[in-house]
């Protein structure tokens, strides 16, 4: 009598043992992930960036004039600006498009002399009456000083000439439609305006006279780098977030998921472990099959299978797919053996006229047997 089916659920332990090695996996992954990124230095990588190695940023002129004795202050606002700036630092500012209207105003008031480089329209009037943009855009390029200020003629040739302009009290390294460099005196400060960022990159520091350029400009004083921080964004609330779109997706959504559960959830169910009332080996089954081809003297029969068997094995051996003609497994076999094609095809199909030396006798079809057993052999063996 068989035991009747019941239903296998898994236990808590068995989850458990079967969860464990993923688990570990996953929480050693993120705490590894979580450590490097805790113990990792973060670098700042912006643009004309006083702080930043990469080949846009600043980093190596701001390290020059530290080495030179001068105290370079990076302030990323224009508070922190003000609170750093008096009557004997320089003012370099840096990416003024960043800078709201209030902070234009109030850089006008900070004490000291300024640079401006390549400043906003607003900053540009609002800082240096009496300058104007002549031309922007332009590609960077060699240009002589050919002026009167010391610190550009030390400097000689620099890479400048992006944008040009007209006006000021002192032009220097002028273009087809202005200079590159322009100096104002204004309440007793000296604002200079350079309309090229290549002399403050890593990239182009050393490049022609670069990099004496903007220390003759800079030299002996204290720096103050302005360089604004990225406005930060209107807070916003969630639903303005999402897309219309996915609104109106949701009910479909939320439709196809309810068929999915209930199509799977009506198919699958609680393991069964069912006990199965006979446990047959493979051996008896063999020896079955060959007892009943033995007393129908199904020699045709047990030679089929005996050569199907061979045939398949072979085929992957010989890279055929399982619809390989008879005459195709048959050549691919010979070229790895002795035996012609004809033998090889007569071996394995049998004779196309069903005259089959092999299915005389018992004893043909173990001797065929043999030969099936040595073709295997050499084939696999070359």
């Amino acid at each position: 009598m068989t035991a009747p089916s019941t239903a296998f659920s898994p236990s808590l332990r068995d989850l458990w043992r079967r969860t464990r090695g993923p688990l570990a996996f996953v929480l050693a992954a993120v705490g590894i992930a979580a450590l490097v990124a805790v113990s990792s230095p973060t670098r700042p990588v912006g643009h004309l960036d006083p702080e930043a190695v990469t080949g846009q940023g600043s980093r190596a002129l701001a390290q020059i004039l530290r080495k030179r004795g001068a105290d370079v202050t990076v302030a990323r606002s224009v508070d922190a600006a003000a609170a750093a700036a008096g009557p004997d630092t320089v003012l370099l500012v840096v990416r003024s498009h960043e800078l709201r209207p209030d902070d234009v105003a109030r850089l006008t008031d900070l004490p000291g002399d300024q640079l401006l480089v390549q400043p906003t329209p607003d900053l540009l009037e609002a800082a240096a009456p009496g300058v104007e943009v002549a031309a922007s855009s332009l590609p960077a390029e060699p240009l002589e000083p050919d002026c009167s200020l010391q610190a550009a003629v030390m400097a000689g040739s620099a890479e400048l000439g992006e944008t040009l302009y007209t006006g000021g009290s002192l032009a220097c390294y002028p273009g087809e439609e202005g200079h590159s460099l322009v100096q104002v005196e204004e309440a007793g400060r000296t604002i200079t305006v350079l309309g090229s960022q290549q002399p403050l990159r890593n990239d182009s520091l050393a490049l022609e006279g670069n990099a004496a350029l903007l220390l003759n400009l800079l030299a002996g004083r204290d720096v103050v780098w302005l360089i604004p921080a990225p406005a930060a964004a209107q807070p916003t609330e969630l639903h303005e977030l999402i897309h219309p779109g996915f609104v109106l997706s949701l009910p479909v959504l939320v439709a196809a998921f309810a068929l999915l559960a209930f199509w799977r959830g009506r198919r699958l169910g609680p393991l069964v472990a069912e006990r199965l009332p006979v446990v047959v080996r493979a051996s008896e089954t063999t020896e079955g099959r060959a007892r009943l081809y033995t007393s129908r003297r199904a020699r045709d029969r047990a030679a089929a299978a005996l050569r199907s068997g061979v045939v398949d094995r072979l085929r992957p051996v010989l890279g055929l797919g399982p619809d390989a003609a008879p005459d195709t497994v048959a050549a691919a076999v010979s070229a790895r053996c002795a035996s012609s094609p004809q033998q090889v095809h007569a071996l394995l199909y049998g004779e196309p006229d069903g005259a089959d030396p092999f299915l005389r006798s018992d004893a043909d079809l173990v001797r065929l047997a043999d030969e099936l057993d040595r073709l295997e052999r050499e084939v696999r063996q070359s």
